[in-house]
């Protein structure tokens, strides 16, 4: 099982534990990633918003790079993942507005965009292609006790009429995951709604209202912890909590947790290997009786 490996911009940078858990998980399951190390970022939904049409062409690009390759693409970021799919997916439906997209990315680089690649997020990749099952077998360090609240992040689910989840109202990815590494998924209202990164910059403290929403909501369910398969929705989480408790005036103390360092923990990674130590709420209480 090989893909072309679209890490997001955020994998390489504030993020990087979310690369190395990435790369033990991935190794350990017998998938070899071949890292696009010449695509472009995605826009982060940025871009769009000021233009559409560069943004579609950027991503077209990226999209002709992994097909040169005879790969479909694995995501490993939710944002990147909602943000180039709906690229893809405006192009595949309008015939003429990828003709359109194709002939200007011809002229500045040479390239062409022929619709016949996939684009998974690491997700749906263990869940469709390789397997619960596959999974469950592999796993030498059974999460067993650790309660696990599942936090999606918008971009994977909305637009609804452009997210490839197959019941975005009802997303069960994170939760059959949880269970097939021995965790037990923990259900709370929030884990649908926005962390508040698309409004940091111009609205911090609704912003960091609304991720301390969340974790007040996994929380009150009882989680040891949060899992989310977007990064930008992990900053939010995790870096800004210490503000995010000023403004609740509360302590809130709950581990934010990459996708795939869930993952690889359960693959036999220790805290170190999947940098742990990297995160502003470290998690080593939670899971100290899981990794010993």
């Amino acid at each position: 099982m090989r893909y072309a490996l679209f890490t997001g911009c955020v994998a390489k940078g504030a993020g990087r534990e979310l690369m190395a858990a990435t790369t033990y998980a991935a190794e350990r399951l017998g998938i070899q990633l071949n890292e696009m190390k010449d695509a472009s970022c995605c826009g982060a939904g940025v871009l769009d918003d000021d233009n559409h049409f560069l943004a579609d062409t950027l991503n077209a690009r990226t999209f002709s790079l992994a097909e040169e390759q005879g790969l479909d693409i694995m995501t490993i970021c939710g944002t990147c993942q909602g943000v180039m799919r709906t690229a893809q997916m405006k192009m595949d439906r309008d015939p003429k507005y990828k003709a359109k997209v194709n002939e200007q990315l011809k002229k500045d680089t040479g390239r062409v965009y022929t619709g016949k690649l996939k684009i998974k997020h690491f997700y749906q990749v263990i869940h469709e292609n390789y397997g619960l099952d596959s999974l469950a077998a592999r796993v030498t360090n059974k999460l067993t006790g650790l309660k696990v609240a599942p936090f999606y992040g918008c971009y994977v689910l909305r637009p609804h009429e452009f997210s490839d989840t197959k019941i975005p109202d009802k997303p069960d990815y994170l939760e059959k995951m949880i269970t097939a590494v021995g965790g037990t998924p923990v259900d709370y209202p929030e884990k649908q709604k926005c962390c508040g990164f698309p409004i940091l910059m111009p609205n911090k403290t609704n912003s960091l209202q609304l991720s301390g929403n969340a974790i007040l909501g996994a929380i009150k369910a009882g989680a040891d912890c949060i899992v989310t398969p977007c990064p930008l929705c992990h900053l939010n989480m995790d870096s800004y909590q210490p503000e995010i408790e000023v403004i609740l005036e509360k302590k809130l103390n709950l581990p934010i947790l990459h996708y795939p360092q869930l993952l690889a923990l359960a693959l036999g990674a220790t805290l170190d290997e999947v940098k742990a130590n990297t995160h502003i709420v470290r998690p080593n209480k939670a899971l100290h009786d899981t990794t010993d």
